[in-house]
């Protein structure tokens, strides 16, 4: 008798005995009643006299599936989101809630309809980081008597309507257009303003016209295949003329000017036509 009380004894203690891991906590109840939060590691409760519910203290990713949702300009979106929370308090999330991961999937699909109401498309697209905040707040302040923490809420895809792409399409190409016209213009509006400040060290410094037209006659005959041709004054060839005249009339009486009135430096020299056979 005394053996099998020992045997009994012996297997009762071992059927009490619970292990829950590191990231685990156990809720326990003793007839019914709700007895304490136990764990992790090894630990006594008495069988049948006692029940347990074990949690995960391990941050959960929750999927929010795909919401329709109308913005505050009447653009129909079909928007998903993904939420992060944990457990920070085992007791509540078991005796204040039956079931805290499907009640914060709920809570999040209707508040993510909710705000995502109030806003506009293009605040939705460009501001994510503040709609995620609103969210994560909402979201946690009615979580919290659940005895369970929201610690991130994100916006993953917003799907559009291929009408709004197009449209959007067409306004960001003639957004790009504006700018390059701005662009443009404001380059020929500098461009202008440089070429009068040249024109006024030009006409204060008469020289400096001189030197660009000899560097325009550099640039120019870098090319192989152009030909160039530019006046030189009458003065510096008359050494090589001088008297020496066979023949007819010129084509163009002696100095007249050859660019016009106003240039007398440049003009053109005394043609001399030369019968064949005569000279030998």
């Amino acid at each position: 008798m005394t053996v099998a009380l020992l045997i009994f004894a012996l297997a009762y203690t071992l059927g009490s005995l619970r292990v829950l891991k590191q990231y685990e906590k156990g809720v326990a109840f003793f007839i019914g009643k709700f007895w304490g939060v136990k764990g992790p590691g090894l630990f006594f409760l008495p069988l049948g006299l006692t029940s347990m519910k074990k949690i995960s203290m391990r941050t959960v990713a929750l999927d929010v599936p795909p919401q329709d949702v109308i913005t505050r300009d009447n653009v129909s979106v079909k928007v998903n989101a993904v939420l992060y929370m944990k457990v920070f308090d085992p007791a509540k999330a078991v005796i204040e809630i039956e079931n805290y991961l499907y009640a914060t999937s709920q809570l999040a699909q209707t508040t993510l309809r909710a705000v995502l109401g109030e806003v506009e498309l293009d605040e939705l697209l460009a501001d994510r980081e503040k709609i995620n905040g609103i969210l994560k707040k909402i979201i946690d302040e009615h979580s919290d008597p659940w005895g369970v923490e929201v610690t991130q809420v994100a916006v993953k895809d917003v799907d559009l309507p291929q009408e709004m792409k197009r449209a959007m399409a067409r306004q960001a190409e003639a957004e790009r257009e504006r700018r390059a016209k701005v662009i443009a213009a404001q380059g020929e509006l500098q461009a202008s303003q440089t070429l009068a400040e040249a024109a006024a060290v030009i006409g204060r410094h008469p020289a400096a016209l001189q030197l660009r037209y000899l560097q325009t006659v550099t640039e120019i005959a870098a090319e192989n295949n152009s030909t160039t041709i530019f006046p030189l004054p009458m003065d510096l060839l008359s050494a090589f003329l001088g008297n020496k005249q066979i023949g007819t009339a010129p084509v163009m009486s002696p100095g007249t000017p050859a660019l016009g009135p106003g240039v007398p430096d440049f003009t053109i020299p005394q043609v001399t036509v030369v019968p064949k056979g005569e000279g030998k």
